[in-house]
């Protein structure tokens, strides 16, 4: 009899350790509101002052949440919705994004998706991070970095980065092909002001 007693409370102490240990690991999924998250892109000339910027929407996305920090989250953006906002003469503007939108640039016919997937986060403290994530666009995935900071009052995620597109084979007007004329080279860095809300 005194076997069995110790041997059942043996196991309610297994099991109690095994739940506490499960507790501590527990993920939240917390999606993000695509109206109210957006992100500014950017693209300059690389020999003389201006360039084009625009926004770009989220289709869907979500962080991962481990006890109580982020830990990881992965994003859709929608590259149909990608617009230019510094041209004013409708014709024009619908001929850049056009453009944007073709094979020279993102080839959106045949990849209508970008993704990010967070790999990786470091805390510098409680609001700043550095995140580690991989990019995909046109098909292709390469890792990128980026610091970011969250606000918990306003419960957003902001954070400014650039990539160099060529790294996605994206090299119209880069001015790593030769054949360019100077005047009309584009910056090979694209840069991005994102800010995530829930």
């Amino acid at each position: 009899m005194k076997k069995q007693t110790v041997l059942l409370v043996f196991t309610i102490c297994t099991m109690a350790l095994s739940f506490a240990q499960t507790s501590s690991k527990t993920q939240e999924k917390l999606t993000i509101n695509t109206s109210k998250s957006e992100i500014k892109w950017s693209a300059d000339y690389a020999f003389y002052f201006g360039g084009h910027y625009g926004t770009i929407m989220f289709k869907e996305g979500f962080f991962i949440k481990s006890n109580d920090v982020i830990s990881g989250g992965e994003f859709v953006i929608d590259m149909h919705s990608i617009k230019n906002t510094d041209i004013e003469k409708e014709d024009a503007n619908l001929s850049l994004v056009d453009h944007l939108k073709d094979g020279d640039f993102f080839d959106v016919k045949k990849f209508p998706t970008a993704k990010l997937i967070i790999t990786n986060v470091i805390y510098h403290d409680p609001t700043h991070m550095k995140i580690i994530a991989d990019l995909t666009i046109k098909g292709k995935t390469m890792p990128i970095d980026f610091q970011a900071e969250v606000d918990f009052k306003t419960k957003q995620m902001l954070t400014k980065f650039k990539i160099d597109r060529t790294r996605w084979e994206i090299n119209y007007g880069s001015k790593s092909l030769k054949e360019n004329l100077q005047n009309s080279v584009i910056s090979d860095a694209i840069g991005f002001e994102v800010k995530l809300s829930l």
